[in-house]
């Protein structure tokens, strides 16, 4: 089984966060990290986190948050460095997610999103229990896990 440890983006790290890279294949499926926490500055619900393996190297970024218009829980983003991809890195930083959303009592269903296209992340989500909404948002298929 996979270890992560998710811990918030700081001031410590975030240039390491903006140095992690998915391959050249995979840019169009995913937004920088920088893009991302640039958002998240502007988005208080939003949480960038990055995702470190059992040494303790940063492997990957998440971010989850509410959606401000309707206080949906939204995974927002997920992306794993080029070079520690393949190793369970993903599922096992969505599993954690995953706990800490639904151990908040107002959680109910937690959404996510993929562009079209990318069946790595669909598979990996529909692995997890995630549901097609038949919801389109910002080009990207919408979809949902329900408790």
């Amino acid at each position: 089984m996979t270890i992560v440890h998710l811990r918030e983006i700081n001031q410590d790290n975030w240039k390491q966060a903006i140095r992690l890279a998915v391959a050249p294949d995979q840019k169009r499926f995913v937004a920088s990290n920088l893009y991302s926490i640039a958002e998240a500055i502007f988005n208080p619900t939003f949480a960038p986190l990055a995702i470190y393996n059992e040494a303790e190297t940063m492997v990957g970024f998440l971010m989850h948050g509410a959606n401000p218009d309707n206080d949906e829980l939204w995974i927002l983003r997920l992306m794993v460095g080029q070079q520690y991809q393949g190793r369970g890195y993903g599922r096992a930083a969505m599993e954690e997610i995953i706990r800490r959303l639904q151990a908040r009592p107002d959680c109910q269903e937690i959404f996510t999103s993929y562009k079209p296209g990318n069946h790595v992340a669909a598979r990996l989500y529909q692995s997890l229990g995630f549901e097609d909404t038949g919801r389109i948002e910002d080009g990207e298929l919408v979809v949902c896990l329900r408790r």
